[in-house]
This record gives structure tokens, C-alpha cells and sequence, in this order.
């Protein structure tokens, strides 16, 4: 996923083989240092979860790691992975944003999001991912189709992993009345939608067709709030992408966001609008 869309990484090749570099760095001084992940993740603040992908390449490390890192494995340690990362932060893109992004919401205690393009990845059925992923040009290889098929359905365990985590999804309805793929791949999706409606950490939210008052008019947005109690911001589109961390511009994203919860439909009128729509096909 891009944080949420149908868009592939682009420039990834690169930034995957320097995230696993920094990987296999991390897990070199880990081991010198007599640790396993399990034992490493308490005293640097993370999931052993999000360690293990971070090692793997498939997590874009946080900006503090190399810092928290000093007490269980050593100066020299984090100096080394202080230098690995800022050899990470000069590769830009959507590549790099978005594993910087993942690693957020690996953590985050609240995610947002707003969409009015196409579902939000946490939220799409395979049928939709596949129609998704195979309606992008330039074309997408097989192999590469079905890598971002499985990633994404493999990020989607947030949902029911993460249960004290608050997800709030804000989707315009022309999204769904598009039926992207077909009827057949629009009652999947509905389907879908009202099954992770009814999980207890999952507020879903549908932006009717006719509004005279609209706080999301620029566009698509993801807000995360870190386990330190910060949020940030994240946008993308046309294989470009932002973080946004300074407080003024959240706030702002934060404030839209909030206004627009209470423009849309309640979560309970959004159901019963999805299962209208789910007897219209």
C-alpha cells in the first residue's frame, strides 16, 4: 500500500537493498551483543514484531532507534546505526516515506484515515487489492502483482492484532458507487466493509454523495498518533508522498479530520447505507 492507495513503490529496488543492509547490521550487533529480538525490543521501546521486520529489510526504522539503542548494545553500536540511517534518509521518494510510514503504524496508538480515491488498504478484500494493483501503469509484473497483493493483506492483521489500537476510516461514498472491478468485486467489498465494521477498535464512516459542507477538500489524508503521544501526518499521490511532523501542519490535519467526523455519516447510519447499497447490485 502506499499508505492506503493502489500505488507500487516506486525507486524501491534500491531502498529495499539499503533497509536490508541496515537490517543485517542491526542483527550483526544485536547478536555480538548476546540478545535476541525478544530481549532487544523491551529495552529499545519497540514490538519484537516490528524489531524482526526492521531486520529483515521490510520496515523502515524509526529516526530514535540508533539512539535507544546505546544502553543494550554499546556506543560504538549506535554510532554505526546512526550512520547506516542517515544513509536511509537520503533516499527520498514514495519508497522511503512510505516503509518510514508502515514502521508508524506498526506502533501508533490511533490511526485516521481519510479517502477519497479509493478504499483504504487496511480495509480492501483481495478481489479489490487485485483490481487495484492490476488496473496500475506502467503495468505491474505478475511477480509484483502478487508481492503487493500479500504484503498488503499481511499489514491488514493490524486490525485484529493491534486491539487497543483506534482506527477510524472517513470514505466517500462515490468510492464505493465507482464498483471498481465490477458487482461482483463491490459486493466483496461491502461485505468486507461490514464485517470490519463490527470490530470494537474500527470506527467506519461513509461521506455521502451531497454535502454543502466539506473539511476534506484537499484531498486524501492518514494521521498516526506515535506511542509517545505525537501525531503525524501523511499524504501521497502520483508516485509522490509527504510525513508530515510539524505540529502546525498536523494540527491542521487534525482539525479537517475532526470536522469532517462530524459531517459524515454516524457509524451506524454508514452500515445501514452500505447494506442498501449491498442489496442494490
Amino acid at each position: 500500500m502506499t499508505a492506503d492507495n493502489g500505488s507500487a513503490d516506486n525507486g524501491g529496488a534500491e531502498l529495499s537493498d539499503s533497509l536490508k543492509t541496515f537490517g543485517a547490521v542491526l542483527k550483526v550487533l544485536r547478536e555480538e551483543a548476546g540478545l535476541t529480538q525478544e530481549e532487544l525490543a523491551p529495552r529499545v521501546r519497540y514490538s519484537a514484531h516490528y524489531m524482526a521486520k526492521i531486520e529483515q529489510g521490510r520496515r523502515y526504522p524509526p529516526k530514535d532507534l540508533p539512539g535507544r539503542t546505546e544502553e543494550p548494545l554499546g556506543h560504538i553500536a549506535s554510532r554505526v546505526l546512526a550512520a547506516a540511517y542517515r544513509s536511509l534518509t537520503r533516499r527520498t521518494g514514495l519508497a522511503s516515506w512510505f516503509q518510514h510510514w508502515v514502521g508508524i503504524e506498526e506502533e501508533a496508538l490511533s490511526l485516521y484515515a481519510y479517502e477519497c480515491r479509493v478504499i483504504p488498504g487496511l480495509l480492501q478484500p483481495e478481489p479489490y487489492i487485485r483490481e487495484v494493483f492490476g488496473s496500475r501503469l506502467p503495468p505491474l509484473t505478475d511477480k509484483q502483482l502478487e508481492d503487493q497483493i500479500a504484503a498488503r493483506l499481511e499489514r491488514q492483521r493490524l486490525l485484529t492484532e493491534k486491539a487497543n489500537t483506534e482506527f477510524g476510516f472517513i470514505i466517500e461514498q462515490s468510492v464505493i458507487e465507482r464498483r471498481t472491478g465490477g458487482d461482483e468485486v463491490t459486493r466483496a467489498l461491502i461485505d468486507h466493509l461490514l464485517d470490519r465494521a463490527q470490530l470494537r477498535n474500527v470506527e467506519l464512516q461513509i461521506m455521502p454523495l451531497r454535502k454543502s459542507s466539506h473539511a476534506g477538500l484537499d484531498g486524501s489524508m492518514y494521521l498516526a498518533e506515535t506511542p509517545q503521544n505525537q501525531w503525524v501526518g501523511y499524504y501521497e499521490g502520483h508516485d509522490s508522498s509527504n510525513l508530515l511532523t510539524h505540529p502546525k501542519q498536523v494540527s491542521g490535519m487534525l482539525q479537517r479530520y475532526g470536522r469532517m467526523r462530524s459531517q459524515a455519516l454516524t457509524p451506524e447510519a454508514s452500515v445501514s447505507l452500505l447494506e442498501q447499497m449491498r442489496g442494490a447490485l
